[in-house]
């Protein structure tokens, strides 16, 4: 689970006094999404103040409060920037047709594998991140992100279901219950392979994942 953030666009929360349809405006909130998340992702929120994103952004620090209220907000936009771009990134894959259901899971893993690589396993997974950090972030946060654990899950989910409906998964798994389990161990691999940077952790809860699943 990682992040690419020159790629990841983010839906601009209405507020007064924002002028209309202004390119610019647009571009300089979006340069602060970007620079938030890359920090984020390697470094989690509390490591990271608004002053290092204003500096990565190259934006001053009067236009970070005419975005967002205050840091909390900040973070708050941020999750709901990075759900939008990962909820793609599992669209792309679990909705791929020319690949059997089971195969798709697997293609989602080998490119996760593959985007923490293209960062030298420093960033991991905004989610998993702010999850370890909950304890000293404000407590909405812990609201939304479990709101984008089950949407994730729900979208393995139908993708196992799919897989069940084929003959590819054997019905005596429940997809629910097994897109939660990939979500737990995937996130710690997640973790541990930014620990160790290294890929090795991410394929050894993949290889046996999908192992157990083999009849």
């Amino acid at each position: 689970m990682t992040t690419k953030p020159t790629q990841i666009t983010s839906r601009p929360a209405a507020r007064r006094g924002r002028p209309k349809g202004n390119p610019a405006d647009s571009e300089v909130r979006q340069k602060l999404i970007q620079a938030g998340l890359a920090h984020l992702t390697e470094k989690g929120y509390s490591a990271v103040g608004v002053d290092e994103i204003l500096k990565a952004a190259s934006v001053p620090k009067g236009s970070f409060y005419h975005y967002f209220r205050n840091k909390a907000d900040f973070g708050s936009q941020l999750i709901a920037a990075y759900h939008d771009y990962f909820s793609d990134k599992l669209d792309a894959a679990f909705l791929d047709e020319s690949q059997p259901p089971m195969d798709r899971l697997r293609a989602f893993t080998d490119e996760a594998e593959t985007g923490m690589a293209r960062h030298d396993f420093r960033r991991g997974c905004l989610v998993g991140n702010l999850g370890q950090e909950m304890g000293a972030l404000p407590e909405e946060f812990r609201h939304q992100l479990v709101r984008v654990l089950e949407d994730w899950q729900k979208r393995t989910a139908n993708c196992l279901r799919l897989a069940q409906d084929l003959g590819d998964l054997d019905e005596r798994h429940d997809p629910d219950t097994l897109a939660a389990f990939f979500w737990i161990g995937w996130e710690g691999a997640v973790l541990r392979a930014k620990l160790e940077r290294c890929a090795d952790p991410l394929r050894c809860f993949a290889d046996t994942f999908f192992m157990t699943l083999t009849p």
